[in-house]
């Protein structure tokens, strides 16, 4: 029997378009590097070393806060390196600079110490984020006299490896990555999350945090109703942020809203990643990475009724459909009048959305010597850029 909730999220899966969407859209660098149709863009379909994917972004910000990208081939600098896949969801706030800065480093990162360590391993990760993390501090303090703002700046960072049959799932903040497992025994699909998230609406993060600061009584504030870090943002984990890393940067000229009273000799924050590894099995069959304005709207094992009930093509853009119809929903107003209001007004409805289907091939994923075409592809459709633009 076909429940109601289920019913209300694979329905447009038997529609035969998203509404157009798209349809008509303009493409900057042409179909291999995405598609840009207003506040979309989008990769509806493509191939990679383990099987095939799907990606869209929806704009709320004034300027797009997200970032992401997928890199298949070589995950080392070495050319008789690892192959693999390599997602990365990078969901920016404060601004855009730490997000963007993450889109041209952290891959990078992780190439350079798969080749020193001559293998894929979540150390090699943890590295790749610690280094890329030292490299974006470095350019605040560069910049800190003429640009202060960029201090306030910062990003959640989540990551998907997979490199011969292990799948490693690296996050740092409040994005998530559901895999999609076939229950055999039961006929479905079922979700399971496998990052961990760090926000302080949570009590173990909460925990966490005092455990850490045993001195600080302030360390997590309750503020209207939320509670975050230093009573100011709601991540415990990041890589940006550098007004609660380095004590340097707690004070003039950096906005009063990003100071606080007091010193500090440890990051208050952490940039180390929380990290899962496992080996691929047959029956898992698809990856959905996302940032949190996807979840705030979408349950994990809605999402992935919607992605094992329809097809490839167009996967990501159904995804942020259907939670932007439950944004609209929320605020009792229809998804039409929804698609006319304007990046920056948006945002009061819904935060950036930025998604990446991964379909997992068993046979390709098995063949770990499988040399395909590389690919390289920034989510947003423009240049990844760096933190002076």
């Amino acid at each position: 029997m076909v429940t109601t909730t289920w019913k209300k999220f694979v329905y447009p899966c038997w529609k035969p378009s998203l509404d157009n969407e798209g349809e008509n859209s303009s493409s900057r660098g042409g179909d291999p590097g995405g598609s840009v149709d207003g506040l979309w863009w989008y990769k509806d379909s493509g191939h990679h070393v383990n099987g095939d994917f799907s990606m869209a972004v929806i704009q709320a910000n004034n300027i797009l806060e997200d970032q992401s990208q997928l890199e298949s081939g070589s995950m080392s600098l070495v050319e008789t390196g690892p192959q693999g896949t390599f997602v990365g969801i990078y969901d920016g706030h404060a601004g855009a600079e730490a997000a963007r800065f993450i889109n041209s480093r952290l891959f990078e990162n992780v190439k350079k110490f798969t080749s020193e360590d001559q293998v894929m391993s979540a150390e090699v990760i943890s590295k790749a984020y610690l280094a890329t993390e030292e490299e974006f501090l470095s350019l605040v303090r560069k910049q800190w006299q003429t640009r202060p703002q960029i201090a306030s700046v910062g990003s959640c960072c989540l990551v998907g490896i997979i490199c011969s049959g292990i799948l490693y799932i690296a996050n740092a903040g409040d994005s998530r990555a559901v895999l999609g497992k076939r229950e055999r025994a039961l006929k479905e699909v079922k979700a399971v999350q496998l990052s961990t998230e760090h926000n302080a609406s949570s009590e173990s993060v909460r925990e966490e945090l005092r455990s850490l600061h045993p001195d600080d009584p302030h360390v997590v504030v309750l503020k209207h109703k939320v509670w975050r870090v230093k009573g100011i943002i709601q991540v415990s984990r990041s890589i940006g942020d550098a007004y609660l890393k380095r004590a340097e940067f707690n004070r003039e000229p950096l906005l009063p809203k990003f100071r606080f009273p007091g010193t500090f000799e440890k990051p208050i924050l952490l940039a180390e990643p929380s990290i899962f590894v496992q080996k691929l099995l047959p029956e898992d069959q698809f990856l959905i990475f996302a940032s949190d304005g996807l979840w705030e709207h979408l349950s994990n094992q809605e999402a992935v009724d919607i992605v094992s009930s329809c097809e490839h093509h167009g996967i990501a853009r159904k995804l942020v459909k259907a939670a932007l119809q439950e944004a609209a929903k929320k605020r009792e107003m229809r998804y039409t009048d929804l698609k006319r209001i304007d990046r920056g007004v948006r945002r009061h409805f819904h935060d950036d959305i930025t998604v990446i289907v991964l379909f997992l091939d068993s046979h390709l994923i098995s063949r770990s010597s499988f040399r395909a075409p590389v690919v390289s592809i920034k989510g947003g459709g423009g240049s990844p850029g760096d933190a002076n633009t």
